[in-house]
């Protein structure tokens, strides 16, 4: 074996790993979230109402599982925890997304590989919040290299691809992603209410 095909493997047991501890984490992951409401939990929505900032709804999906969105909502409630730096490269980005938090570390590494894994496999989760630029990333995924690595508390993201559009949804996505581990729901809250505006 070379040492390409070996790095390869290695990916491929990593990423596995991850998934599997994910899901024997899933169940806890569901009761943390589930019990870590907001201090005079509200409701509201794009329109200023229906959305509950104690169960977050808003982070399931058509194909999102129960532990996919048990991930999100304790990156949501956690997200003060997260850090993250953005390259912006010719072809693409790299990033790396950390927690100090270990339990908040092992969350963002599971989510941050599960997605990955979702879009090689183009198997769209369709969270009813999720943004539309990842549609072209779906679309488009043959297009696209990734790389990651794992590191004590967090994941370095590599991504590139020869389709300039598809490098401008990459860009933009990590920005919005930035975006949301900086403000939270805050974040998620304007851009719906954006693109409402623009009666997207």
């Amino acid at each position: 074996m070379t040492s390409g095909e070996n790095t390869v493997a290695q990916f491929g047991l990593s990423i596995r790993a991850l998934l599997l501890a994910a899901a024997l984490a899933a169940p806890a992951l569901a009761e943390t979230a589930n019990a870590q409401t907001l201090p005079g939990g509200h409701m509201h929505g794009a329109d200023g109402t229906g959305h509950d900032m104690a169960t977050m709804p808003g982070l399931r999906g058509l194909d999102a599982s129960p532990q996919e969105s048990a991930e999100l909502q304790v990156m949501f409630m956690r997200f003060p925890g997260l850090s993250r730096e953005v390259e912006l490269l010719d072809d693409g980005i790299r990033t790396y997304t950390w927690s100090d938090d270990p339990m908040l570390a092992t969350v963002l590494i599971s989510h941050v590989a599960g997605m990955i894994g979702r879009v090689e496999e183009g198997r769209d989760p369709k969270v009813f919040i999720q943004s539309p630029t990842l549609d072209i990333l779906f679309e488009r995924r043959e297009t696209i290299n990734t790389e990651i690595e794992t590191t004590e508390n967090g994941i370095w993201v590599t991504q590139t691809s020869a389709d300039p559009e598809v490098v401008a949804a990459l860009q933009t996505h990590a920005g919005e992603v930035s975006d949301m581990a900086a403000r939270g729901m805050d974040a998620v809250h304007e851009m719906m209410m954006n693109r409402a505006a623009a009666g997207q």
